[in-house]
């Protein structure tokens, strides 16, 4: 009996002895585990007042986040064969040539559906061109309509129209003669920015107009015939549709039968020498 209980006693001695062993095991861990918690949460603490206090570092991390994220979702649509994901452009809109013909007073209006049936272009990029000549020429002084009609004759309002003399644009102005006014627009390439080679054109025309003393001879000069024995029939072109714009505007309607607009049909003969009066009268 006394073995007994002298191994009943041994076993309990034991038993309390390794539960308080683990006890202080648990209540260490629990102790190291909130101290860990702690010190996470300070440090978590400090680095989002470092984030929020410094500018360029949040919006470094919020760029390369944000760059991470639009890769994924680029490799993703192209993945599924969309290619136009990554090329998208929200603002692109603000680029284009274009106003809608229903914004323009009612004459403007007419005249701009008027030209997109006669030279087959669409009625925005015109409206916003009418628009353009209407606000330059009453800077400038001349008819909007005359504006309007050297474009047709020139160009066929083609902003990127070239002729073999080099000359450049809705108005075509030869541009490596009047490079010094497009120092303003950025540089030569802003000629085939339609609506800066129209306030270039414009300038160039009304400096013709001046010099020659009315619009007719202004036009030899524009073309760069004025010494040459005709313009073959240049300025009675432009004039001519001119007049035309003039009868749309008086709510005369007119047939829009597609133009001829191209001007080496206006002035076929000696381009070389067309090319070269008109630098030698405009430079």
């Amino acid at each position: 009996m006394t073995a007994r209980r002298d191994l009943l006693s041994l076993f309990r001695s034991t038993s309390a002895a390794t539960s308080l062993f683990f006890k202080d095991i648990g209540q260490g861990l629990l102790v190291v585990s909130h101290n860990t918690l702690a010190l996470l949460g300070l440090a978590l603490v400090a680095v989002l007042m470092t984030f929020f206090s410094q500018a360029d570092l949040r919006h470094t991390l919020e760029g390369q986040t944000l760059g991470w994220l639009h890769a994924r979702q680029e490799a993703r649509a192209e993945a599924e064969g969309n290619t136009l994901f990554g090329s998208r452009e929200p603002d692109a809109v603000n680029r284009a040539t274009a106003t809608d013909p229903k914004d323009l007073p009612r004459q403007q209006a007419a005249i701009a559906m008027w030209l997109s049936r006669r030279y087959k272009v669409a009625p925005e990029p015109i409206s916003r061109l009418v628009q353009e000549a209407w606000a330059v020429g009453q800077k400038a002084h001349v008819e909007p309509t005359l504006i309007l009609a050297i474009m047709a004759i020139e160009s066929g309002f083609n902003p990127f129209a070239q002729s073999t003399v080099g000359a450049q644009g809705l108005m075509q102005v030869m541009t490596r003669v009047h490079d010094d006014k497009y120092e303003a627009f950025g540089g030569n390439f802003a000629a085939f920015d339609p609506i800066t080679n129209l306030r270039v054109g414009v300038q160039i025309l009304k400096e013709c107009i001046q010099r020659a003393g009315s619009v007719e001879d202004g036009l030899r000069y524009y073309v760069g015939a004025a010494n040459l024995p005709d313009d073959s029939g240049y300025a009675s072109r432009v004039m001519a549709e001119h007049e035309q714009m003039k009868a749309v505007l008086g709510g005369r309607g007119l047939p829009a039968v597609q133009a001829k607009p191209i001007r080496e049909a206006a002035v076929p003969a000696a381009p070389t020498v067309v090319a070269e009066e008109r630098i030698a009268l405009l430079h």
